[in-house]
């Protein structure tokens, strides 16, 4: 820590004489016109020690800086690349020459000048002037290894976006995902729509949220925990296929693949079925993955994956017959309770048929698909929101998720629009949401006037963004695909 200050007192020195000599350290504007993805690319045909008369101008951060005397390299970065650019106390004038040594790494110049290529074959600009654009008070971490530390790399973001690429080139990728995203969607006719994030009333998921309070209406709000219900909504009034890539909160656990703000893409189409919303899915994946990555084959924790469609589909009851030996549609609620407990299974919800199903599931299976499975066929205590099993077993509902190394992908329905029954389910969820269940939905009245209006037969899918991106870039940890994942305070850290 002493000598962090003692470097940040020094480059306050400096930047005080260079306001002392009458030099704004921090201008208003810098023209640039190419960038150095650009200059490379354009002159990479020269040969070595060609020189062109073109002029551009550049702009970046120093990342390296070698004096030669009266000559010295200076390597920059901008948001494409790094660029070498040589500047010579002849050309620039001794006095503007003598400033660079009050620059330091970090620093941000813009520079003017001709191109030519170095006589080891590099593409450089040949300053005729440049300008200090930002002198910076605080150091850089070491060039050559960069952020390692990942309480920096998390908590300092634009330090690992400056020092490693690798990183800056993921969230690069993951921009282009989302566009991606939104470019399939609007092909197959979808509307990007917006919903509310403070809300009355929260629902349309099982999850704990977060409430916050509204100083001048004296209430209580909620950040949202799903889109769900304004968006059936919009079907109600209309919309026959919406889709909304949001911003939601829960407040549970944080892990590889939890980030209490995280992002979901939520999509739903009127007179479609789950089965339309497996193919959205795939065919989603699919599309994002040969756009951005140019193949549909990926590796992720050392496993190669395909998640070119078709995926494989399998019920719930029959994946849990082959994976944990039991046939629960032949097995009633005491049964299955006795197997849990032999079992050592986590079960805290209430004890019923279908949650008891849905903890064997998740216990013996969710980690046996390598590549994306849709397993279909849920219990019904699962989600008050979702159609029955057309088959005919009452137990069932028309849901499915995907699963892929381990991690849940997103969630469908066939949505449920049968207004008496909804009222019903939902009902049933505040009664528990009342006996201390805090994922349950509780009611709410704005959702069931629209549905008592009349909801068109709908398919409904949510989409994890962040593991979706996870998943195509390799990256195991959901931090490591957040901007700016949520930590605890330094000043709160044990």
């Amino acid at each position: 820590m002493a000598e962090e200050n003692r470097l940040i007192q020094e480059r306050v020195r400096k930047l005080n004489e260079l306001k002392e000599l009458g030099i704004n350290p921090y201008p208003h504007k810098f023209d640039v016109t190419k960038k150095s993805s650009v200059i490379k690319s354009d002159y990479s045909s020269l040969e070595p020690e060609d020189h062109v008369d073109d002029v551009v101008s550049v702009a970046g951060r120093i990342m390296l800086m070698r004096n030669m005397g009266k000559a010295s390299f200076v390597t920059i970065q901008d948001g494409e690349g790094s660029l070498q650019v040589y500047l010579r106390s002849d050309d620039v004038g001794s006095d503007t020459y003598k400033l660079l040594k009050k620059l330091d790494i970090g620093d941000i110049i813009g520079v003017k000048g001709s191109i030519f290529k170095t006589r080891m074959g590099e593409v450089t600009v040949h300053a005729k002037e440049y300008v200090i654009l930002c002198k910076a008070i605080k150091t850089l971490p070491e060039k050559f290894h960069g952020v390692k530390d990942t309480e920096i790399k998390y908590r300092r973001r634009h330090l690992d976006l400056i020092m490693n690429k690798g990183s800056k080139d993921i969230f690069e990728k993951r921009l282009r995902i989302l566009q991606a995203i939104r470019e399939f969607m609007i092909q197959r006719g979808f509307l990007e729509v917006e919903t509310p994030i403070l809300q009355t009333q929260y629902g349309g998921a099982s999850a704990k949220p977060f409430v916050t309070h509204h100083n001048e209406l004296d209430m209580d709000m909620y950040l949202r925990i799903s889109p769900e219900l304004f968006l059936k909504q919009l079907l109600v009034g209309g919309f026959e296929k919406v889709f909304e890539i949001n911003k939601n909160f829960r407040n549970e656990g944080i892990d590889t693949t939890h980030n209490p703000e995280f992002t979901l893409l939520e999509a739903y189409q009127a007179y479609a079925d789950y089965h339309d919303m497996m193919d959205l899915m795939e065919s989603m994946y699919d599309f994002v993955a040969n756009k951005v990555l140019g193949t549909t084959i990926v590796e992720f924790k050392g496993q190669k994956i395909d998640v070119k469609k078709p995926w494989p589909r399998i019920t719930m009851a029959d994946s849990i017959k082959e994976h944990a030996g039991i046939d629960v549609l032949n097995m009633d609620a005491t049964q299955l309770q006795d197997f849990v407990e032999e079992n050592l299974i986590d079960f805290e919800k209430e004890v019923n048929w279908g949650n008891l199903v849905g903890a064997i599931f998740e216990h013996f299976c969710e980690d046996k698909y390598i590549n994306p499975t849709f397993i279909i066929d849920h219990p019904r205590e699962s989600t008050p929101l979702c159609k029955g099993l057309r088959s005919g077993d009452a137990r069932l509902i028309e849901r499915f998720e995907p699963f892929c190394m381990g991690m849940e992908l997103g969630n469908a329905y066939s949505e449920l629009n049968d207004p008496v029954l909804q009222r019903t389910l939902l009902e049933d969820q505040q009664r528990q949401l009342d006996a201390g269940d805090d994922e349950a939905n509780p009611i709410d009245e704005q959702f069931l006037d629209a549905m008592e209006t009349g909801m068109p037969i709908a398919g409904g899918i949510g989409i994890g963004i962040d593991r979706m991106i996870m998943i195509l870039l390799g990256q195991e940890s959901i931090r490591d695909i957040i901007f700016f994942p949520t930590m605890k305070p330094l000043d709160k850290v044990d």
